[in-house]
């Protein structure tokens, strides 16, 4: 995982191949004027989802403490306070079903080992190691989603 402010983005193109197109989207963007929504950056390889919400609980959110083993999150966000809880899967030992591959996603019934927050222009890089609760806060929350494939 890693967790920083956009103006420091550049840095982190290196290291995967899709990264370096991700955040250049992320940058020729007006991010305040997306609307919520699913939409392609680059076919599958690259994919967007925008959501503008109200914040959930951590109960809520640790519900569905997920992870993704085709993709790579970049969670940006836009607006509001975000809390997110994070535990490496190397540790879960409660997954919850099994993975489902038509949406990419792995749910855990264990607990986060940590909480982070984030506000307007951070971001968050969550690699498949990853296990993540987000969207954690009260009032409205408007965040980026890119989906960068492995």
């Amino acid at each position: 995982m890693i967790v920083d402010n956009l103006s420091c983005a550049s840095k982190y193109a290196s290291l995967n191949p899709l990264f370096g197109k991700a955040f250049a989207y992320i940058r020729s963007i007006d991010l305040a004027s997306l609307e919520a929504g699913k939409f392609d950056i680059d076919g599958d390889r690259i994919r967007g989802i925008v959501s503008d919400k109200n914040g959930t609980t951590a109960a809520e959110s640790t519900a569905k403490f997920e992870c993704h083993n085709a993709h790579i999150d970049i969670q940006v966000c836009i607006r509001g306070k975000e809390t997110l809880g994070w535990k490496p899967r190397s540790t879960c030992v409660l997954p919850r079903g099994e993975y489902n591959p038509e949406k990419d996603v792995l749910f855990y019934d264990d607990i986060p080992d940590m909480f982070f927050g984030m506000t307007d222009n951070q971001f968050a890089i969550f690699y498949p190691e990853d296990v993540h609760a987000p969207m954690i806060g009260d009032g409205v929350i408007k965040k980026l989603v890119i989906k960068v494939k492995i």
